[in-house]
C-alpha cells in the first residue's frame, strides 16, 4: 500500500491479494509444509522468481500479514514468531556476543529479565539493568563489549516512558543496536524504528491480534538488522501457524478503531480511579501529572487501554473479596484483547527504582488494569461495587 494513504487505511487495505481471480477481501490460509518447485532452476535458487521454498520460510499468508506489519512500522522487514516471548528472544540472540555486555532497562517484562539472567549470561554475556529514565546518561553505562540496548516504553508494570531518541543516539554512536518492546503502542500510537530503535518488538498476541485467541510475535527491523535478525528466526526454526496469522490479520483491520476506544476507556477508569480513597497513586503516561507525560506527547499519538494503580495496603482476604466477586473484569495474564482485566501484580523483581511514579509501590498493592471494549460505565459500577466489597471485608478484619 502507498504511504500516501492513512495508517487506518492501509491496515485495511494492506496485505490483501491483487490481480486474477478470485479475488479476496483477505488472503487464504495456506496450510503449508512441503512446497513444490516447477523446475530444477526453481529449486537450486536460480529462478528468481520464486518467493516461496519452505512452509517455515512463509507462505502467502505469511507475507500478508508481514506487509501490513511493515506498512504500520515502517520497517525493512518484518518477521513472524510463535509469540511475543519468542520475538524478544530472538532479537537479544541476533545481538549477544559470548563475552558481550547487555543493557537493560529494569522496567522490562519480568519474563525477558528471567531470559536475560537464567539463559544468556551462561553463554557469557554480562546483564546491567539502569534506570528507565536514564535518556543520554547512558552513554556513561556502554562499554567497548556492549552488544545492544533493550528498551521498553512505557515499562511494564510501572509504565515509565524511556527517552528512545537520546538513548539511541548515544547507542549507535558507540556502534551498539537498540531493540525496543514497543508492545504498549502496538506500532499505531509510537513508531519505535522512526524514534531510533533498530527493532521494535511486538507481542502481537496483544493489540494485532486483539481477541485473546491467538500467540503471535513480531520484529520489525531497519535495513541494518534486517540481516542478522533473519538469520536469527532462521537459525532458531522459529515459525507462526497460518491460522494466527490470519487471525492477526483480521485483528489488524480493526487495529485503529479498537486502541482509540481502548484509550478512551482506560483514561476515564484512570480519572475516576485517581479520585478513589483506596487508591495512592494512578500510574497512566497520558495524565498529566505523570513525570513522565511530556516524554508521551512527544513520542506517543496515543495511549492504549493498559495501566496500573497503586491501592492502599489491604489484608489478603479483602483483595480476594474484591476480586473474586468481579463481573466483568477478569483475572488472567496477557491484555491487548476485547475483555477488560485486572490483576495484582508485583514490581519486587526491580533491582533499580526510578523515583516517581513508584514511589507508593512500597506502600501499596499494585494492580495492573487493561481496559477492554465494555461499556465504560459498566466497567465503573464493577470496580465500585469491587471496593465495597474491599471495603466491607477489610472492616471484618
Amino acid at each position: 500500500m502507498t504511504k500516501n494513504f492513512a495508517t487506518d487505511t492501509r491496515l485495511v487495505h494492506g496485505g490483501r491479494p491483487s490481480g486474477g481471480q478470485p479475488l479476496t477481501v483477505n488472503p487464504p490460509v495456506y496450510h503449508a509444509s512441503t512446497i513444490l518447485f516447477p523446475t530444477l532452476d526453481a529449486l537450486q535458487g536460480r529462478d528468481p522468481s520464486v518467493r516461496y521454498t519452505y512452509g517455515r520460510h512463509g507462505t502467502p499468508t505469511t507475507r500478508a500479514l508481514e506487509d501490513v506489519v511493515r506498512g504500520l512500522e515502517g520497517a525493512e522487514a518484518v518477521f513472524l514468531t510463535p509469540s511475543g516471548m519468542a520475538a524478544v528472544s530472538a532479537a537479544i540472540l541476533a545481538f549477544a556476543t559470548r563475552g558481550g555486555h547487555a543493557l537493560v532497562t529494569a522496567s522490562v517484562y519480568e519474563p525477558v529479565r528471567n531470559f536475560m539472567d537464567g539463559w544468556l549470561t551462561r553463554f557469557g554475556v554480562t546483564v546491567d539493568y539502569y534506570n528507565p529514565r536514564i535518556g543520554a546518561d547512558i552513554a556513561g553505562l556502554i562499554r567497548p563489549e556492549t552488544c545492544f540496548v533493550l528498551v521498553e516504553s512505557p515499562g511494564s508494570l510501572t509504565f515509565e516512558v524511556q527517552d528512545i531518541p537520546a538513548i539511541a543516539a548515544a547507542a549507535h554512536r558507540r556502534g551498539v543496536p537498540v531493540i525496543a518492546d514497543a508492545t504498549w503502542g502496538g506500532g499505531y500510537f509510537m513508531k519505535a524504528l522512526a524514534l531510533g530503535a533498530d527493532v521494535a518488538v511486538q507481542a502481537a498476541t496483544k493489540h494485532l491480534v486483539g481477541h485473546a485467541d491467538a500467540l503471535l510475535g513480531a520484529l520489525a527491523c531497519n535495513p541494518k538488522a534486517a540481516g542478522p535478525v533473519k538469520d536469527t528466526v532462521t537459525a532458531l526454526g522459529l515459525c507462526a501457524g497460518p491460522d494466527d496469522i490470519y487471525l492477526a490479520l483480521r485483528g489488524a483491520r480493526s487495529l485503529g478503531p479498537r486502541l482509540r476506544q481502548h484509550q478512551e476507556t482506560g483514561l476515564r477508569l484512570a480519572r475516576w480511579l485517581a479520585d478513589r480513597p483506596e487508591v495512592l497513586q494512578v500510574l497512566h503516561p497520558a495524565l498529566p501529572d505523570h513525570p513522565d507525560h511530556a516524554l508521551w506527547q512527544r513520542d506517543f499519538t496515543g495511549a492504549c487501554g493498559l495501566f496500573a494503580f497503586v491501592m492502599r495496603p489491604v489484608p489478603r482476604p479483602a483483595l480476594a473479596a474484591m476480586m473474586d466477586g468481579l463481573k466483568l473484569f477478569g483475572m488472567g495474564f496477557s491484555w491487548g484483547g476485547v475483555e477488560s482485566l485486572l490483576l495484582p501484580v508485583s514490581a519486587a523483581f526491580r533491582t533499580v527504582t526510578a523515583g516517581p511514579p513508584c514511589a507508593a509501590l512500597e506502600d501499596g498493592q499494585l494492580m495492573r488494569i487493561h481496559a477492554g471494549l465494555e461499556a465504560p460505565e459498566d466497567l465503573i459500577a464493577d470496580l465500585e461495587a469491587g471496593f465495597t466489597r474491599l471495603a466491607t471485608a477489610g472492616n471484618r478484619g
